[in-house]
């Protein structure tokens, strides 16, 4: 009987697991959970900087998916459509905190000024172990969301320019334009010292949570 840490590391394409879940073989889809729960964490913590509310919309958008699973119809690889999913929850989150405030570049200034007057503790400090990393942590926690969740993508997790663009909506210059001022705002005392690899963990035991508390919403189904 193979394991979980044996499918987990397995080489079986996404393509085929999603082929076997809608034919019936519905526990692999953890692999799919466990293989995409570290990009979902740190693009949601991008928009939401919430732990609670992101692991949240990380389980909703895994059963969404699960649901409109036969309708995905691999016109996008899964991990992109997956992401745009919970884009769009942890979105429609931020509304109803009235947290999604739409700001144009010349605020921008303001706003950095404005969050770092704040001194506002938030989960990611908490897990980051390094004064280096929190320390980055705190200049992209930093950003304006726009640019945070461009950066995020972009730089932190590679995802290229074409998945940013299907995931948020924008154009391929905008998600540039985007990218070029996240690091403008960086640049001068950070962009040269971080490790992508470092930032926003997801660590085990919470892949485990998440990937539990999936299947078994997805079981009673």
């Amino acid at each position: 009987m193979e394991t979980r840490e044996t499918l987990v590391a397995s080489a079986i394409p996404d393509q085929e697991i999603i082929t076997r879940v809608l034919h019936g073989e519905k526990d692999l889809y953890a692999i799919l959970v466990r293989r995409n729960n570290q990009r979902l964490y740190r693009v949601g913590m991008s928009i939401l900087d919430d732990e609670e509310e992101v692991e949240e919309m990380m389980q909703t958008a895994f059963v969404k998916a699960y649901e409109h699973l036969p309708t995905f119809g691999f016109k996008s690889a899964f991990s992109t459509w997956l992401t745009r999913i919970l884009i769009n929850e942890c979105l429609l989150r931020a509304k109803k905190r009235k947290l999604a405030c739409a700001m144009s570049d010349e605020k921008v200034d303001q706003e950095v000024n404005l969050r770092s007057e704040e001194h506002i503790p938030t989960p990611l400090t908490k897990l980051l172990s390094s004064e280096l990393q929190v320390v980055l942590e705190e200049a992209i926690r930093q950003l304006p969301e726009k640019y945070r969740t461009v950066f995020v993508m972009r730089e932190i997790e590679g995802m290229n320019v074409a998945e940013t663009t299907h995931c948020l909506s924008i154009s391929e210059a905008n998600v540039k334009v985007r990218l070029n001022r996240a690091k403008a705002l960086l640049r001068k005392s950070l962009s040269h010292l971080y490790k992508k690899e470092d930032i926003l963990q997801f660590h085990l035991s919470k892949c485990d949570r998440i990937t539990e508390h999936v299947m078994r919403q997805i079981g009673a189904r």
